[in-house]
């Protein structure tokens, strides 16, 4: 009788792989071993250990971790993670773990892998837990570093990016030793950081999503910075957001959960109104002059109307800087009259337009009509795609202040040298154009006057977080001027309830819409949604295959399913499928006979559960 470890591999497969371990290594489940498959050598994770005989099994090369890199409770959080975004457990462990260490020996690791476990396991019970905390408004992140630094145990922040971990890193430093577990530090640093938090020998770490599953010297506490960000679901496995992570961490291990954010998502939101989540906020501090200027009809031939640009005029005059807020240029039609937005009947998205098709069709339910000749709401007849790009309106600005400091950022258009140079002429300009990455270089009322050129482009987008994206990007942009400066919004929907939460400072005002709009028509947090794309080698098989998963589903009880419409440039088919909590194992089992290897794939079907970006 032989013990056989059952391994999983960064590789789409659900399934582990066995094999034989040698005799004389103790190991244990959330050890890393090396072992080969297909050819290779793979690093791979070690899921269960069994007793068994088979002459068959391969056996493993060597030991990558001395002890166990994940407690047993984590690798139970990773096989959840896994199943709630439909990802291999190995490609979970490879995301969401330090890159493996240099060759270890067998002998190593009987000595310190069940102490390991045992310290683990130990922490975990000590743990005090709480309710969840959402803290927002003013001076959040003050807060938040106050509440680190009376925490009694070990802390752990995680970042939406590498430059915010990197910052909270050097904040955190100021309170005692510190370590790193992002990708914007050296691999052996990461390696030894997760070591120091697991022996107990620093408190205090800052990173990414790579970060979530470090272990932590009970009683500790785990702090998300900016919840609502997109950048906390990037691509690639296992697709989901690290909110639903640290939630569901904090209630497993009962840790102290903090979150922040401006503008928190409207699933946060959502989790207060139920009383799962406390929410913190100070009393409103200073705010600047929000005023909303109605552009419908006269913002066609120049991007500055005269308010705007005699606040300009203003501003510069005063020796303060100026911030104007652009979007690529929408996907979808509106009325220049009205400005109403032409969306589909039964989804009330906005409808994408394409100017080759000549057609608009709706990115969730496939509805496709021609484009109408008149506006429904005023029958006015100038309906466009229009929309005012950050090169244009830097040509209008310059044309205006010839005498001005003037630079265009884009961070997520530019890349390389090229993207240092243009950062660096912005952080010296006074007057900066750029899309919402660019507020990063501003703090809090560093500015005299932010103004918004088209903000209905943000509206315009054919996805129901429309109007959440444009609260956070206003909102952002008002917390970066002084309480004496000014933030101005040339829209054709001024009335729109994301513009007045801004104008009042007040967010409930902006969730009390939304929630109901979200509820009336089954969106998130309401119900959950997942896209399912399907490619094959050719495009009457790729069509096939969308059509087939589409019949999978619909099978399926619990679902809502909208037609297969073409996705990536008609390369691929796109399924939207609608469902309540229990998604994840619905979309499993209906998809599993194009999900399991079988001799003659059908294709390739990618799943995202619960997508945050709609990428049309």
């Amino acid at each position: 009788m032989t013990t056989i470890a059952d391994v999983a591999f960064d590789v789409p497969l659900a399934h582990s792989f066995a094999y034989r371990v040698p005799d004389g290594w103790t190991l244990a489940p959330g050890q890393r071993v090396v072992a080969p498959l297909r050819g290779a050598s793979r690093v791979g994770m070690i899921v269960a250990l069994r007793d068994g005989a088979d002459a068959r099994l391969k056996t493993l090369d060597r030991v990558v971790d001395a002890e166990p890199v994940l407690s047993p409770s984590h690798l139970d959080l990773v096989h959840w993670i896994a199943a709630q975004s439909l990802s291999s457990v190995g490609s979970t462990c490879a995301a969401l773990l330090p890159p493996p260490t240099t060759k270890r020996t067998p002998d190593a690791a009987p000595r310190r892998a069940a102490d390991a476990a045992t310290r683990t396991a130990s922490d975990v019970s000590a743990s005090p837990g709480g309710r969840p905390e959402l803290l927002v408004g003013a001076g959040r992140e003050k807060r938040a570093l106050e509440r680190i630094e009376a925490a009694p145990g070990a802390v752990l922040v995680i970042a939406a990016d590498i430059e915010t971990a990197a910052r909270w890193a050097q904040r955190l430093a100021r309170l005692g030793h510190a370590v790193r577990l992002d990708s914007g530090v050296p691999d052996a640093e990461r390696v030894a950081a997760w070591d120091a938090l697991r022996d107990g020998s620093a408190r205090l770490a800052a990173g990414t999503r790579s970060a979530l599953l470090a272990p932590l010297v009970a009683p500790a506490t785990l702090v998300l910075i900016d919840e609502h960000e997109a950048a906390h679901k990037p691509p690639g496995p296992p697709r989901i957001h690290s909110r639903d992570v640290a939630f569901e961490r904090a209630a497993r291990e009962r840790l102290t959960l903090l979150l922040t954010s401006a503008t928190p998502s409207v699933e946060a939101w959502r989790r207060v109104e139920s009383g799962l989540v406390d929410l913190t906020a100070p009393p409103r501090g200073p705010w600047p002059a929000v005023s909303v200027a109605d552009t419908r009809g006269i913002l066609r031939r120049e991007p500055l109307t005269p308010p705007l640009a005699r606040a300009i005029r203003e501003t510069l005059a005063a020796r303060r800087r100026v911030f104007l807020a652009v979007s690529r240029l929408t996907s979808s039609l509106a009325c220049d009259e009205c400005g109403t937005v032409v969306r589909c009947a039964e989804c009330v998205i906005a409808l994408a337009y394409t100017r080759a098709a000549a057609r608009l069709v709706c990115r969730l339910c496939a509805t496709s009509q021609p484009l109408p000749e008149t506006c429904a709401v005023c029958h006015g007849r100038r309906l466009s795609p229009f929309g005012w790009g950050a090169e244009r309106v830097e040509h209008a600005v310059r044309r205006r202040f010839p005498d001005a400091r003037i630079a265009r950022w884009e961070p997520d258009a530019a890349r390389g040298a090229r993207a240092e140079a243009q950062r660096a002429a912005a952080a010296a300009a006074d007057v900066v154009i750029g899309t919402r990455g660019a507020l990063r270089l501003f703090g809090p009322a560093a500015l005299g006057l932010a103004a918004f050129v088209a903000p209905d482009q943000l509206l315009r987008a054919p996805d129901f977080r429309a109007g959440e994206r444009a609260l956070a990007f206003a909102w952002a942009a008002a917390e970066r001027v002084a309480g004496d400066g000014a933030l101005l919004i040339q829209s054709q929907n001024p009335e729109h309830y994301a513009f007045e939460a801004v104008t009042r400072q007040d967010l409930h005002a902006f969730y009390q819409h939304e929630l109901k709009f979200r509820a009336e028509l089954g969106y998130p947090p309401f119900r959950r949604l997942a896209v399912v794309t399907a490619r094959a080698a050719h495009a009457d098989e790729t069509r096939r295959l969308g059509e087939a998963v589409a019949a999978a589903l619909r099978a399926r009880s619990g679902l809502t399913v909208y037609p297969p419409a073409a996705d990536r440039g008609g390369r691929a088919q796109r399924v939207v499928a609608k469902g309540d909590a229990d998604l994840p194992r619905r979309l499993d089992e209906a998809l599993r006979e194009f999900t399991t290897p079988r001799a003659g794939s059908r294709g390739i079907i990618e799943v995202e559960v619960d997508p945050v970006e709609w990428q049309f």
